[in-house]
């Protein structure tokens, strides 16, 4: 029998260490990681916040921050050793011969350039197309990765857009010069499941047509198996499993592989029941009702209103978490806005305590802040960089005149212990955490107060599992120890089934249906919520 021959590798790392120096001394963020990806194929990285992935993937574009350093190994491109070429042939490198798709969509766009033009700019550098051609080869890129009307979003700016929508523009972008290789790093960890699916078959489309190779960087381990040829477990810099992605599934070794594939709530979901206790059927005190609520904006190019949020009406008893789950653009994180009178509606009534927040003004109003805290979507926006960890979860003492310094430093402590991070990390900044820690500061900083509601954002979206599991044991618990209310908003059925009483499925702006969420997701009534039940990742697989 003849042997076949092994492909080629399009990208081959080989024993990599990356080195920071920080102020405590040198670390080693990676130690010894080898992978081949060939042409067509796609390799997921997978591992929880800080345990390098990322990293990896900013070695291998040689994006690393200042303070880091290729301190060994090899990264070759084909024939081309990335780890030693020079600036000028990696700036003619990055964008295209190798895309990437950031993490953070709020960071990585032009605040002051048109969204059609940023990806203009990328076609034109690299010679792609020029002037008309340019333009119309962006307003493709950005159909093909699921925007609508793309003939006005292409004149739009970030700022007008979804987070959800700002991830398929950079997606857009990571594509538009065909490369050889693209490097994911978690590109739909803020899209709801429906995009999600549409994103992921774009790039393995890409990987088909054009050979490429695919490094998919996540912290799903269900997602990572279930699109994946081959998936590396990454564990505190080192790698600890890897293999076919469906071996990696049904017969886990290592036992972190077996931890994540435990926390992993798309698969959990499948097979446990909610943690919650839905049983109780007195009716409790209701805390905040909308009633009929109704947000419109004016668009750049469109005549006519679009209706962000259409006719929408929920209650949150007191001591429940009532989610509102949906794809990016249904007017989920509008409605979450609307609760916490950032914005005012245009119709309908939002009370909380029978009290129509719309009339609220001066200590009624500080008062309404001060129990109803938001938790967002987005943790690297909304710390202040300047500010120490410490200073960031003491910030709403401060503005209510709570307590003394020494209490306030107190609280801090015990903040931090809750959402299970050191006590070190208080004379920290937000620059020095990960995505994931600097989520739980901001849940930290959310529970200062002691408030009766929390709206949390796709608040877990951008954590690792176990992180994940971490937080929603917590809400369970702090809902169990203080009676705490929740409005979570959620694109992940699987994550909302675990914590939620009461599910709101929304659509367009309108709640298609809504129940129990073993109702929800065993019978949906809604072609839309079969639609996202049957885009959630895992639900193929069969864990060991």
């Amino acid at each position: 029998m003849i042997a076949v021959p092994a492909r080629q590798p399009v990208l081959s790392v080989h024993n990599l260490s990356v080195t920071f120096s920080t102020s405590r001394g040198e670390v080693e963020a990676i130690r010894g990681v080898s992978l081949d990806i060939a042409a067509g194929e796609t390799v997921a990285v997978v591992g929880e916040s800080g345990s390098g992935k990322s990293t990896l993937a900013a070695s291998v574009n040689r994006l690393l921050a200042e303070n880091g350093r290729i301190s060994s190994g090899t990264i070759m491109l084909k024939d081309l050793d990335t780890t030693t070429a020079s600036e000028k042939t990696m700036t003619s490198v990055r964008g295209n011969r190798i895309g990437l798709v950031p993490q953070d969509p709020m960071t990585n766009l032009d605040p002051v350039m048109k969204v059609g033009k940023q990806i203009v700019e990328a076609l034109e550098v690299h010679g792609h197309a020029k002037g008309r051609a340019a333009e119309t080869e962006a307003i493709r890129l950005l159909g093909e990765a699921g925007i609508s009307t793309p003939e006005i979003r292409f004149h739009q700016y970030p700022h007008e857009f979804s987070g959800g929508m700002r991830q398929r523009v950079l997606i857009a972008m990571a594509l538009a010069c065909r490369p050889e290789v693209l490097l994911a790093d978690e590109p739909t960890s803020a899209l709801d499941v429906t995009v999600q699916r549409l994103v992921l078959d774009q790039m393995g489309r890409l990987a088909a047509d054009l050979g490429a190779a695919v490094l998919l960087i996540t912290h799903d381990l269900a997602l990572a198996a279930e699109r994946a040829d081959r998936v590396v477990v990454m564990y505190r810099g080192e790698v600890v499993e890897s293999g076919p992605a469906a071996e990696i599934v049904a017969n886990p070794h290592h036992e972190y592989t077996k931890r994540l594939l435990a926390a992993a709530p798309s698969m959990a979901s499948l097979k446990v029941a909610p943690a919650v206790d839905t049983s109780d059927r007195d009716t409790p005190e209701t805390l905040l009702e909308i009633s009929g609520a109704v947000k419109k904006y004016r668009l750049r190019g469109q005549t006519e209103p679009f209706f962000a949020v259409d006719g929408v009406s929920l209650t949150v008893p007191r001591g429940q978490t009532i989610a509102i789950v949906g794809e990016s653009g249904s007017g989920k994180s509008t409605t979450a806005r609307l609760a916490l009178r950032l914005e005012q509606a245009d119709g309908g009534t939002i009370r909380y305590r029978g009290t129509d927040t719309a009339s609220l003004r001066g200590r009624a109003l500080l008062a309404f802040r001060r129990s109803v805290q938001p938790v967002f979507q987005n943790p690297y926006a909304s710390l202040d960089p300047r500010y120490t960890i410490a200073q960031v979860i003491a910030e709403p003492l401060r503005v209510h005149k709570i307590g003394t310094s020494a209490s306030r430093e107190k609280t801090v402590g015990e903040l931090l212990d809750k959402v299970a991070l050191p006590a070190s990390f208080a004379d920290r900044h937000p620059h020095e955490l990960s995505g994931g820690q600097r989520q739980r500061v901001a849940i930290a900083r959310a529970l200062a107060l002691n408030p009766e509601l929390v709206v949390m954002d796709e608040a877990v979206s951008a954590l690792d599992v176990l992180v994940q599991e971490q937080i929603l044991d917590l809400m369970v618990s702090l809902q169990r120890e203080l009676g705490l209310s929740y409005l979570f908003i959620s694109h992940d059925l699987a994550v909302v089934r675990l914590v939620a009483h009461r599910v709101y499925v929304m659509h367009a702006g309108k709640v298609v249906e809504s129940g129990e969420p073993d109702e929800i997701f065993q019978a949906p009534r809604d072609e839309y919520t079969k639609q996202l039940i049957a885009a959630i990742p895992g639900r193929t697989l069969t864990a060991a």
